[in-house]
């Protein structure tokens, strides 16, 4: 299960950096498009974390920055490709993707600081309470590291292209959304946690089986 998380772990960041090009509404309200996607990636490193250990979500967050900066140098080279007479929507590609470009710088920086956060403050707790009260370590060091990644990747994404007034209602209007979510998905992260745990079981039984046989 591991190598499952990890895939979907970076699969929902590209994801989310495309995503994040576009703004939505609910009501009053403005969010990035990403914001439905990539609260998700906190819980995966959580689960992965509390499972598979520090080093292992830390190897997860390098593993997804490493990706990041790939998908950023691919898209570069496609949007400055030449593009063929039949292709005509050259305007419209740079439009998605070169904000897009820019979405994925904010995240690599916002990425860096909030999930290095995320996994030192969860494992913190984890040290001083051990493999109990996984709700408090979840909900903290979600909450805390989100404050982190939502300021410095709306300010960067959208620094400019928007109203200061709008740039600070996305901030806070996303943290109350990733804050609801935080609250939501614990028992979500409870039995991700017990299907990991049981996964890893099965595979340390298995290799003591062969150990033995």
């Amino acid at each position: 299960m591991y190598l499952y998380l990890n895939a979907l772990f970076a699969g929902l960041l590209i994801v989310s950096n495309i995503l994040g090009v576009k703004l939505f509404a609910i009501g009053e309200f403005i969010l990035p498009a990403a914001v439905i996607v990539y609260v998700i990636t906190f819980i995966i490193t959580d689960v992965i974390g509390e499972v598979y250990g520090k080093r292992a979500a830390r190897k997860t967050v390098q593993a997804g920055f490493l990706t990041q900066v790939l998908v950023l140098v691919f898209v570069f080279i496609a949007i400055e490709l030449p593009a063929a007479p039949v292709f005509t929507v050259q305007t419209e590609f740079e439009t998605i993707l070169g904000g897009s470009f820019r979405v994925m710088l904010a995240s690599l920086l916002s990425y860096l600081a909030s999930q290095h956060l995320d996994v030192s403050l969860f494992h913190r707790l984890k040290k001083k309470h051990g493999n109990s009260k996984l709700w408090l370590r979840n909900n903290l060091s979600t909450m805390t590291s989100q404050l982190v990644d939502t300021s410095i990747f709306i300010t960067i994404a959208f620094w400019g292209t928007v109203p200061t007034a709008v740039l600070l209602g996305m901030i806070a209007t996303q943290y109350c959304f990733k804050l609801l979510v935080a609250i939501v998905d614990t028992p979500i992260v409870y039995l991700l946690v017990r299907l990991a745990k049981r996964d890893k079981d099965k595979a340390e039984s298995s290799d003591l089986l062969v150990n033995h046989s």
